[in-house]
């Protein structure tokens, strides 16, 4: 195993001062696209909309704040990758080998069992868009063959363009929507007062909201796509912090919008959809007969550019993450933005092996089922992330790691410390849920 002491003194970020803006552009806005389109996926936004149908515009503040909280999260992984000219897991390899451990079994597990959810989950609008083209394997295995070849065979330029076409798509599509149904603007904005509803399990069902809002390891690859994108010094602070705000204010277009659908859709006809992707393909169902086949089909395309990008961006992101981690644990001494942000890690060998690990192991699980013992690993490992993210970053940006100008103020600690708490009480309850007895 590689040294991963660290360099905690080391802290000065490369300079590059041809490169550095003179102030913050909305030209250089781009891998705060990317991680939105990542993070919101079908999932997110069948909470959102299963949040409206049970209790209308109640927990609309949740959502809002669900923005927020990642927004914290994205900024202090972007500040780490800029003030200190380091990546996130050469960071984390500084805190000691825990981190190391935890993070080769998240990402085994866990990459093993999400990307035959991805490729499932992009195959649903496709199959019902073309029934006698495919069934839902075969569309799942071109989704994954697709988005293999393509981020194979390009650099984060092209994978940043086509993102932000998708991400066009999925605006329009969930604008039109919201537009569609005619939300209760008046009952909208009582919805942002912090009001818990009145039901069994509210403020479970409220803090899963909040967590469940755009939260992944794409919070942590966040950094990397800062990178990528050639920013890698403190002078793109300014420029990395508007394109944060930008990534979560389009984030929170689509949840507003999809809690809309579901509050005047589903709440006011008192129509239940089932959880999970499948709950989609029961919205465009009801689309249909409300608004004809048109609206359906106009909502599954934007279905399948929301599960589409979530896809492509995983297979970008965490596999930047994972060759990092092949290059510290080879005994690099230090992982840094200049090498992401040059290209050489998009051509490695761990960066392309971890694309084939996300692809073809998992077409197996779309023809066998996914394996009990794994599915409660791959639920507790992803409670469990975000947890360790938020606290990581607050360890990271209160030390003498980080330059002491751009360590934590009261404010990133305040978030953080949030953050941390919240995913903390939500990784309790999914490991409490999880049926240990049949496991053992």
């Amino acid at each position: 195993m590689a040294d991963t002491t660290g360099h905690p003194t080391d802290t000065e970020a490369p300079s590059d001062t041809n490169r550095i803006p003179r102030k913050s552009s909305w030209r250089h806005i781009g891998p705060g696209i990317v991680v939105a389109a990542t993070g919101v996926g079908a999932g997110d936004l069948v909470a959102t909309l299963i949040a409206g149908s049970n209790f209308g515009y109640t927990l609309l503040w949740a959502a809002v704040l669900g923005c927020l909280v990642k927004i914290s999260l994205a900024e202090a992984a972007g500040r780490w990758h800029l003030s200190t000219g380091r990546t996130l897991f050469d960071g984390w390899a500084s805190l000691g080998r825990w981190t190391t451990y935890f993070f080769v079994v998240y990402a085994v597990i866990w990459g093993f069992v999400y990307g035959a959810a991805a490729m499932s989950s992009s195959a649903l609008p496709l199959q019902a868009l073309f029934p006698d083209l495919l069934d839902l394997k075969g569309w799942g295995i071109v989704c994954g063959l697709v988005g293999l070849v393509f981020v194979w065979f390009n650099k984060y330029e092209v994978f940043e363009k086509v993102m932000t076409v998708l991400v066009g798509v999925m605006f329009v599509v969930t604008v039109y929507l919201a537009i569609r149904v005619t939300p209760n603007l008046p009952h909208a904005l009582a919805g942002l007062l912090p009001v818990l509803p009145d039901e069994k399990d509210s403020i479970l069902n409220t803090l899963g909201l909040i967590g469940g809002v755009g939260g992944t390891i794409t919070l942590a690859a966040y950094g990397y796509w800062v990178n990528a994108k050639g920013w890698t010094n403190t002078g793109w602070m300014k420029v990395m912090r508007l394109d944060n705000r930008v990534a979560y204010a389009t984030t929170g277009v689509f949840v507003v919008a999809m809690l809309f659908v579901g509050a005047e859709l589903l709440h006011s006809a008192n129509v239940a959809i089932a959880g999970g992707d499948k709950g989609l393909i029961q919205l465009s169902d009801i689309l249909a007969k409300e608004y004809g086949s048109g609206t359906a089909k106009f909502f599954l395309i934007g279905f399948f550019a929301t599960s589409f990008t979530s896809l492509i961006g995983v297979w970008h992101g965490v596999s930047l993450m994972f060759a990092d981690f092949v290059a510290r644990y080879r005994g690099r001494a230090a992982a840094s933005g200049e090498e992401v942000a040059s290209g050489e890690r998009e051509r490695s060998w761990p960066f392309r092996a971890y694309l084939l690990w996300l692809t073809f192991p998992p077409i197996v699980l779309l023809f066998q089922g996914q394996p009990f013992r794994l599915i409660i690993l791959y639920g507790v490992l992803g409670a469990a992330f975000l947890p360790f993210l938020a606290l990581t970053l607050i360890w990271l940006l209160n030390s003498v790691r980080t330059p002491r100008e751009w360590r934590n103020g009261p404010l990133s600690n305040a978030m953080l410390a949030l953050a941390g708490l919240l995913f903390l009480i939500l990784c309790v309850k999914q490991v409490w849920d999880q049926p240990w007895g049949e496991f053992l």
